[in-house]
């Protein structure tokens, strides 16, 4: 596969892999904050310059890094709600995971935008729908209604306001069960 890639885009996807894999361990070891794009630099073989021929800031580079985790988790997020029995098991996937993504991994700092899945996510309500496990409605809407929520919980869960867990099991009765008490 190589073979087909010209030399020079793949040097370039190279060391756009060097920076990014030195700024997930450089986030790791001394946190988003402290980390500077010298540091990050001084943990790749490239030249200093080069970092901006691929990114402008140490916040590009963290847009990158989320982007490319949640690239990654997509078809598990997927495979995970795909396999619930119940709406139930879907919903708290679906938070457990987004709530997950919000918080960050230490490589990757928190506030990952959760939007980018939202043509999974509706046609994933859309396949539980026509399995029985929610009420037919409109899965844009829901998808919508879903993600609103866990960039807002998971918000507050990033800034340290909460406990996921629980914060998953509340998300999940609140979309079960509404608000009012029970009868």
């Amino acid at each position: 596969m190589d073979a087909v890639i010209p030399r020079r885009q793949r040097i370039k996807q190279q060391n756009r892999q060097f920076i990014l894999d030195a700024a997930r361990r450089v986030f790791a070891e001394q946190g988003y904050g402290a980390a500077t794009i010298r540091d990050i630099i001084r943990a790749t073989p490239l030249a200093a310059g080069t970092f901006y021929n691929y990114f402008t800031s140490k916040e590009d580079v963290r847009l990158a890094l989320q982007a490319e985790a949640a690239a990654a988790l997509r078809p598990i997020l997927s495979e995970g709600r795909a396999q619930a029995a119940t709406a139930e098991e879907f919903l708290s996937a679906f938070f457990s995971a987004a709530f997950a993504l919000k918080m960050g991994t230490g490589a990757v700092p928190a506030a990952a935008d959760l939007s980018a899945g939202f043509a999974d996510l509706r046609a994933d309500l859309e396949s539980a729908m026509a399995r029985g496990l929610f009420l037919s409605l409109d899965a844009g809407a829901l998808a919508a209604a879903l993600l609103a929520a866990a960039e807002e919980i998971g918000g507050r869960l990033a800034a340290g306001n909460g406990d996921a867990a629980k914060a998953t099991e509340e998300a999940t009765l609140l979309f079960l069960r509404g608000v009012q008490p029970p009868a």
